[in-house]
């Protein structure tokens, strides 16, 4: 047995083994604004409930280990008191997670996720339309832990309103599961699934920003045959593949013997291409399904 003195490690050492360890954990998907009325929208795994009556959930955005600084969801329930506490699933796990990307101040991560901001009725953060539950919360109390960096604030949220998708009750009106389909977080790169496999891998957003999904091209935002899964991870991309790239890569086998199978089939062969766009994202071959996806729309 190992044992570890937090005293005499680095902070990301310990911040590492207790997200390892401690694990699954439930998210916070939490949506906010600033005084301005700006939207901010990011999930945070230090969360849970506390208390049915009154209804308290706690989530704490700690101060960033690398540079202590603190997160724009912090200093937005600070000015506002008010937080909308959304659950993901896994319909949208990829899209939450590139809400995850830290963008500049006064960028709305709803845009760049490509998830639907639909208004609350008692709080003036929007919640996420897509998410199967959601909490309208006013901020009893922030409790700092302390001013070092990994220090984390216990945002101490008294439930308002909560909104419930029919979809996902049984027969008895109680959250089944199954139909919930909740997602936690794990330690590094893993989450687990509450259904099916459970465990999954999902690469985090590039720390240098990914363009999102509202920066995809037109085409592939409106393909019937993508997933809000699948643009997000297009929407975690850095840079896209040059013309260049795109026309070299016509020499992949697999590629090459599609073009010619639907050769005399311009709309059979758009939707071959697209078809393998999607098993490539799916098998995480992110830039060469950019290439597929980037070569249907140039035939």
């Amino acid at each position: 047995m190992k044992t570890i003195d937090p005293q005499d490690t680095k902070t990301a050492e310990v911040h590492a083994l207790l997200l390892g360890a401690i694990a699954p954990r439930p998210i916070a998907f939490a949506s906010t604004t600033d005084s301005a009325g700006n939207v901010n929208l990011s999930p945070f795994s230090f969360f849970n409930v506390f208390s049915a009556k009154p209804p308290i959930l706690v989530f704490s955005p700690a101060r960033r280990v690398r540079d202590n600084t603190s997160k724009h969801t912090l200093e937005n329930v600070l000015e506002t008191r008010e937080v909308v506490i959304n659950i993901a699933n896994y319909d949208i796990v990829e899209q939450m997670s590139l809400a995850s990307t830290e963008y500049d101040r006064g960028i709305n991560e709803f845009v760049k996720s490509g998830l639907t901001p639909e208004a609350s009725v008692l709080v003036q953060p929007p919640r996420v339309k897509e998410a199967p539950v959601a909490f309208e919360c006013k901020v009893n109390d922030v409790i700092s832990l302390g001013p070092e960096g990994g220090a984390g604030n216990l945002v101490i949220c008294e439930v308002l309103l909560m909104h419930v998708n029919e979809n996902v009750l049984d027969l008895e009106g109680k959250i089944d599961p199954y139909k919930l389909d909740a997602v936690a977080r794990m330690g590094g790169d893993y989450y687990l699934r509450a259904t099916g496999d459970c465990i999954f891998e999902l690469p985090k957003p590039v720390r240098n920003k990914g363009v999102g999904i509202d920066l995809l091209p037109e085409f592939i935002r409106n393909s019937s045959l993508l997933t809000g899964n699948n643009l997000a991870r297009l929407g975690n991309t850095e840079v896209i593949p040059s013309e260049a790239e795109v026309e070299a890569f016509k020499s992949d086998p697999l590629v090459k013997y599609t073009l010619s199978k639907y050769k005399s089939d311009s709309i059979g062969l758009r939707q071959e291409l697209e078809l393998l766009g999607k098993k490539l994202l799916e098998d995480n071959q992110v830039e060469q399904a950019w290439k597929v996806l980037l070569l249907s729309d140039k035939l």
